[in-house]
């Protein structure tokens, strides 16, 4: 599995050290893209591996968010353990961690003394808060990032309590805009010679997906409505046999095309409805037209009627997807293995690139699955190998 064949990052190796969803899941996007990411645990493991899950032998959310990683266990609270990983740095050009500020000068990974030994190193930090500030020691949670920046205020808009969007969509969004700097700083890194140190915060990842909104004019009141939702028509919608539909109908061709197919052409024709800010107005005339027509199908049937004609989509649970024909053709899913649990399928990845192949991808490691490989082809004797294991150092196989 050590320098996989394949993507724009081939050749370029990955020190992950963080856990839970945002920092891992960077590091699984970095695999996507060819590099070899080692996953460094310490000897609990990475905390996901204990979240909750329907599957007996492994967290599915660790599955998900850890494929096409080599895995080994290091103790950096031992000397000898933190020298191990001194000098995998030496030999790697990314490093990626999630400590609070304070941690890693404890711990002796911090920036400048990894620096010291690998001056080109890209030194990456998903922090909750950022690097520095008042909350910058605080830890920072998907779901409480949600909560203090707006999100579940807006999502719960119109309804008795905020809501929680679930899915983890903020630690997701962070690992995007992480794995995306890292390239960036990769390529700085080819032009100068210059490595150096990053931090993407769920903090700004959280205000950063929110950018339609967060947008406040001079002059404006606090209290306006910032959500770019078009109101009544766009959205979800009953349909027959307890089935539901996305509609998105903005632009006067699909409006028209909506009205026509629902049997109710005369609602683009009425020139109080011509815009979608005249539809949002009306959504309390609209709306109910619209609904009583829609149940004369279900949604899967109102999909294959409006075709290309209106964009839409019926509510499909995500077990779905894993046989859904476009998602195949696209070769999203995968099929991978797990020493404990065995095949499963998964995600692929999501890149493609005209000019190159992208590597296949593997399951998620086992806790030190590759400890004793990865340390042999880093230049470890066999003989340090099995000291390092006798004293703590490390773990695994």
């Amino acid at each position: 599995m050590a320098n996989r064949i394949g993507g724009p990052l081939h050749g370029i190796t990955v020190l992950d050290l963080s856990a839970y969803i945002a920092g891992p899941y960077c590091c699984a996007l970095l695999a996507d893209l060819g590099a070899d990411v080692i996953k460094v645990e310490p000897p609990g493991g990475d905390t996901i591996r204990q979240y909750p899950s329907t599957l007996e032998s492994e967290s599915r959310a660790f599955l998900g968010v850890n494929r096409s990683k080599q895995g080994i266990v290091i103790d950096l609270k031992n000397s000898q353990g933190l020298g191990v990983l001194k000098r995998l740095v030496a030999r790697a050009d990314v490093l990626v961690h999630n400590f609070r500020p304070s941690v890693p000068g404890r711990l002796g990974v911090g920036y400048d003394a990894l620096k010291a030994i690998k001056p080109d190193l890209i030194y990456c930090t998903l922090s909750g808060y950022g690097e520095t500030g008042p909350l910058a020691e605080k830890a920072g949670y998907d779901q409480v990032l949600q909560s203090i920046t707006g999100i579940c205020a807006f999502q719960g808009q119109g309804k008795a309590e905020p809501e929680i969007v679930y899915g983890s969509v903020v630690d997701f969004y962070a690992a995007a805009l992480l794995s995306n700097a890292v390239c960036a700083a990769l390529y700085h890194r080819a032009r100068t010679g210059q490595g150096q140190s990053l931090d993407v915060s769920l903090l700004g990842a959280s205000l950063a997906m929110q950018s339609t909104r967060f947008v406040w004019a001079d002059g404006e009141p606090r209290e306006i409505g910032r959500d770019m939702r078009s109101g009544g028509v766009t959205g979800i919608h009953p349909c027959a046999r307890g089935t539901y539909l996305y509609l998105s109908a903005n632009t006067p061709h699909f409006w028209e095309a909506l009205c026509r197919l629902i049997g109710e052409p005369r609602l683009s024709e009425n020139p109080d409805y011509r815009t979608v800010r005249q539809r949002a107005g009306k959504a309390q005339e609209i709306v109910p037209k619209l609904r009583a027509a829609l149940q004369k199908r279900t949604a899967q049937q109102w999909e294959e009627l409006f075709g290309d004609d209106v964009p839409c989509g019926a509510v499909r649970p995500i077990e779905d997807m894993f046989d859904y024909p476009q998602a195949l053709e696209q070769g999203y899913v995968a099929r991978l293995n797990h020493p404990r649990l065995g095949g499963y399928r998964g995600f692929a990845g999501a890149f493609k690139f005209g000019a190159l192949d992208t590597p296949k991808p593997f399951g998620a490691p086992e806790k030190g699955q590759h400890t004793r490989m990865v340390l042999d082809t880093h230049g470890f004797s066999a003989d340090e190998i099995a000291h390092l294991f006798q004293c703590g150092a490390i773990k695994g196989n």
